[in-house]
């Protein structure tokens, strides 16, 4: 928790973790701590777990509030730990927020109520509420429209943002980058905005945001990492090299309902020992899988080395 008071360090990659599930369906502990060594290993700037990638919707409370522990151990303050912790429930929302903060977490990434469709003052209450119920925690907005049916508008952003001090952030999942540039008119570059859209990891950075939450951080760490770098340090062209260069890994993850493409890569070099995802999702098709093939020799030299973090049984 040692970036909790300092949320601006809060900056770069942040790694959405996969959930590894053993191939009977339990929560993979040992699986996540091997993720993130390999994830600190190949130089990502931050830890997340419990977004879309990590399939929360499928756990119980108590199996998230484990993760998160097992998380925030192997991380060890090493980088910042932003997991998500937010439910279409407020109850469970306090709750597991109260859990990851006693955890160690440095900020919370907290989504918006998905299906119920509140109105933008709804939405503003509801993060008002989160956030005096942890004055003393960072609080990050998760907003990702395709998966919850609401937007949270960027005049709500705004008013959040004057309203509550540990409201600090937003992760933007929205292909609307007009919406990224309203957001940041509005709040101004002290507020935190990063990219949970893979193609719109490096645009952000041009319009001063604090860097990504990508899916593509999964199977090629250290290239995600190394876009950050490079644009950060005026290396413009090799930023650029590294967007094109991720984008067949950008469609692999993509070929069928994320996470499971990307989980079944995972198990293919030995990073986890199961792909196995939770209902209502499955495992992909064969067809999916052949396609996964291809994109995957297609981007290559974009995946990281993976030596020294295979699970046993896995080469």
């Amino acid at each position: 928790m040692r970036f909790r008071s300092d949320p601006q360090a809060i900056r770069g990659s942040i790694a959405p973790l996969m959930t590894p599930f053993t191939a009977e369906g339990a929560v993979d502990h040992g699986g996540l701590e091997n993720l993130v060594r390999w994830q600190l290993a190949s130089g990502s700037h931050g830890i997340s777990i419990g977004g879309s990638t990590g399939e929360p919707g499928s756990q119980t409370i108590a199996e998230r509030a484990a993760a998160i522990r097992t998380v925030a151990s192997a991380v060890g303050d090493r980088v910042p730990f932003v997991p998500g912790t937010g439910s279409a429930k407020l109850d469970e929302t306090l709750e597991l927020t109260g859990i990851a903060r006693d955890a160690g977490i440095d900020a919370a990434l907290v989504i918006t109520p998905y299906y119920a469709r509140p109105t933008q003052d709804a939405l503003f209450v509801w993060y008002r509420t989160v956030c005096r119920e942890f004055p003393d925690l960072p609080i990050i907005a998760y907003n990702v429209p395709s998966r919850t049916a609401v937007d949270l508008a960027p005049e709500t952003v705004a008013r959040l943002f004057r309203s509550c001090d540990n409201f600090v952030g937003i992760k933007e999942t929205t292909k609307d980058f007009e919406h990224f540039s309203r957001v940041l008119h509005l709040c101004g570059r002290s507020l935190l905005v990063w990219s949970g859209i893979e193609l719109l990891c490096l645009p952000l950075l041009a319009l001063g945001g604090a860097g990504f939450v990508s899916a593509t951080a999964n199977i090629a760490p250290a290239a995600c990492a190394e876009m950050y770098t490079a644009w950060q340090s005026g290396d413009h062209e090799r930023a650029r090299e590294l967007h094109y260069g991720l984008h067949p890994l950008v469609d692999l993850l993509f070929v069928e309902t994320n996470p499971a493409p990307g989980k079944w890569v995972l198990e293919q070099r030995g990073l986890i020992a199961s792909g196995h995802v939770r209902p209502p999702l499955i495992t992909p098709t064969d067809a999916g899988i052949a396609r996964i093939k291809d994109l995957m020799a297609e981007g290559a030299p974009y995946l990281s080395p993976v030596e020294g973090y295979t699970v046993e049984g896995k080469q």
